[in-house]
């Protein structure tokens, strides 16, 4: 037996460098990529209210079972003496309540965990900025930067700040050379893409260039520094990958994100591997290539027993340094929220409501059960805040972020955590430091209010659905075909409407229905959230029919920041006015809030109706004139 053992470490210990020889002498050469994207701070596995620290769940994700995927993928490669790259698509913040502790200073929850895995590069996310490039500065210098770029790069081959700005001190990169022994020299870049530039919430002074003329520039230096691979480690979506690889074909493979697209199976657009993990660490992404010495060729080489996508749920054994570091930041939070709700909630996976029914929302324009009650719950609170009628409360569905979603598993069924409510609301922060962004409190004239009406539906037809709105006191009926009335041929322009909308009315507290007139001048008192308001007034500037002014109820001209709702001397923020809303339901026989059975579904508030397109009338009324013309020359030549 003793000789049996022997064997087997002389095989052992021979191993490596046998492989070694192999891949320095073969025509080919191996490595591996490891990918994730859009990890928005998801610490721990969600639900929160599933997970259980000695139980297998249903829960997906976790910082702690990343890294224990990481290392058994690691153990394996090590000991076929092939290289591992690790790669973040960017958007590691924002999100759950984990997402609200870049607004501590010296807290770099996300980032010091990805370093402690040993993450190679991660590219700047549009959420990056939800608190601004001044605490994304803080954020990076508590994660030990610009020091730290030398193990774990942040990638920004477009992202500009100001030479003054804080930022520009932290050893950002446009690009980098990996050189993998043995084998090829990796250039990797990291690019944010247009729609993530538009979707970035408070960049402050810093400029986003153009991404394809900023890749073209980091592919031709790279190749002149004499790199044999390249990689776009990107923040763009599916879509503008696929554009990118067809401008700039010289990329070899594309590490995706921002689309939170799950891709099972990799792109390959004009000869470009293109690869992206969904979100919220549900999957690590998993490339195994190949790389050619003679011809320069990669090749995807995953085995039939190597996923592109590994699922992160509860068959994967959590890394027990990085659990324990999850655990101090938890602590961190649950005494931060302690203080933020006076006592209320103690520990982020504390039940705090009971559900038979998840709260759906969707990717798409068109009303949401969440829609419904994210808005009626800044209703109620604008109201119990101000002591005035509102008439109308608005939210956008980019800023919900999350289904709200009861737990199935035997200890938790039926029951809502406080962490898992509060990830469909907790963007931003306000001017006072504190998570959330505060609710708005101001007035327009119901024209204004059919304006925002037709405002949505413009802009979520021009671009997607993060810009659909989501109403509490008011229904509409819409045709979002006739939001644009056509496109200028070449400049792809849209000429907008201002008619998607059939009719609008109010809901009265006793359900009757008043209806919004296109040019009634009564005032209505709105509420929303301070990021929604402050795009408002600027939509005047780009279609001039459709300006809004914000007013006091006198009707007088607001700034932005007056409007803000206080409530115990401090801004009430949305999560604060969602929470407060589950907690006034009616409890159950467990003592806990039971949400209301008419948020399982959509309530018709908003419908849509689908009319002729408004450019067949202009059509229709030359073809009468043409007919009328020919009809007259016609009976003159009989004449």
């Amino acid at each position: 037996m003793k000789i049996v053992h022997f064997t087997f470490f002389l095989i052992f210990l021979f191993q490596p460098a046998e492989l070694s020889a192999q891949q320095q002498d073969s025509d080919t050469f191996r490595f591996t990529i490891l990918h994730t994207n859009d990890e928005h701070s998801h610490l721990i596995p969600h639900p929160a209210i599933d997970d259980h620290p000695e139980l297998n769940s249903v829960t997906r994700g976790g910082f702690a079972r990343l890294a224990g995927a990481i290392n058994q993928i690691r153990e394996q490669k090590n000991g076929e003496d092939e290289p591992v790259l690790i790669f973040s698509g960017g958007d590691i913040l924002g999100g759950p309540a984990f997402g609200w502790l870049p607004l501590k200073e010296g807290v770099a929850a996300e980032l010091a965990l990805l370093q402690a895995i040993g993450y190679d590069a991660i590219t700047i996310g549009n959420h990056e900025f939800d608190y601004g490039p001044d605490i994304y500065a803080q954020y990076l210098i508590a994660a030990g930067y610009p020091e730290a770029s030398e193990h774990t790069v942040i990638l920004g081959t477009n992202t500009r700040p100001p030479s003054e700005h804080p930022l520009s001190e932290m050893g950002i990169k446009n690009y980098y050379i990996k050189e993998l022994e043995n084998g090829p020299k990796i250039g990797v870049l990291g690019l944010l893409g247009d729609d993530a530039i538009n979707k970035t919430a408070h960049p402050g002074p810093v400029n986003f260039e153009d991404p394809i003329r900023s890749a073209r520039k980091a592919v031709s230096e790279l190749q002149e520094a004499g790199a044999d691979i390249i990689i776009s480690v990107n923040h763009s979506g599916v879509n503008e990958d696929r554009l990118l690889a067809r401008e700039v074909p010289e990329i070899d493979i594309i590490v995706g994100g921002h689309s939170h697209t799950a891709l099972y199976e990799p792109v390959i657009e004009e000869g470009t591997i293109i690869v992206q993990a969904g979100s919220y660490l549900r999957y690590l992404g998993i490339l195994e290539l190949e790389w050619d010495r003679k011809t320069g060729d990669v090749q995807i080489r995953n085995r039939n027993e190597t996923p592109f996508l590994k699922p992160l749920d509860a068959t994967v054994p959590e890394d027990e340094e990085i659990a324990d570091m999850v655990q101090e930041y938890r602590t961190i939070l649950n005494e931060w929220i302690a203080d933020l709700t006076d006592g209320a909630v103690n520990d982020i996976a504390e039940p705090v409501a009971e559900s038979s029914f998840a709260i759906r929302g969707g990717r798409w324009q068109r009303e949401t059960a969440i829609g419904n009650y994210i808005a009626d719950a800044m209703k109620q609170a604008g109201e119990k805040a101000t002591g005035k009628n509102v008439d109308v409360a608005v939210q956008a569905n980019g800023a919900i972020r999350a289904d709200i979603v009861p737990g199935t598993e035997e200890w938790s069924e039926g029951m809502i955590s406080f962490y898992d409510l509060v990830m469909a609301s907790g963007l931003g922060s306000g001017d006072d430091g504190n998570p959330g962004y505060p609710l708005v409190s101001f007035y327009l004239t119901e024209a204004e209010v059919r304006n925002a009406l037709e405002v949505s539906i413009l802009l979520s037809e021009m671009m997607d659905n993060t810009y659909f709105l989501q109403y509490s006191g008011l229904q509409k009926m819409y045709d979002p075909n006739r939001a644009i009335l056509f496109r200028i041929p070449f400049l792809d322009t849209p000429i907008p409407t201002s008619r998607a909308v059939l009719n609008a009315a109010l809901v009265r507290d006793d359900g009757e229905l008043r209806q919004l007139s296109r040019n009634g001048e009564e005032l209505l008192h709105v509420v929303t959230d301070h990021y929604i308001a402050g795009f408002l007034p600027l939509v005047g500037e780009v279609v001039p029919n459709l300006a809004m002014e914000l007013k006091n109820e006198n009707g007088e001209p607001v700034e932005l920041d007056d409007t803000i709702i206080y409530q115990n001397g401090a801004q009430l923020k949305v999560w604060q006015a969602l929470l407060d809303f589950t907690l006034s339901h009616e409890t159950g026989e467990n003592g806990l809030p039971v949400i209301p059975a008419e948020y399982e579904k959509p309530q018709d508030r908003l419908k849509q109706a689908f009319t002729l397109p408004l450019w067949v009338w202009p059509a229709f009324g030359i073809f009468v004139v043409i007919a009328i013309v020919v009809f007259f020359i016609r009976r003159r030549k009989r004449g």
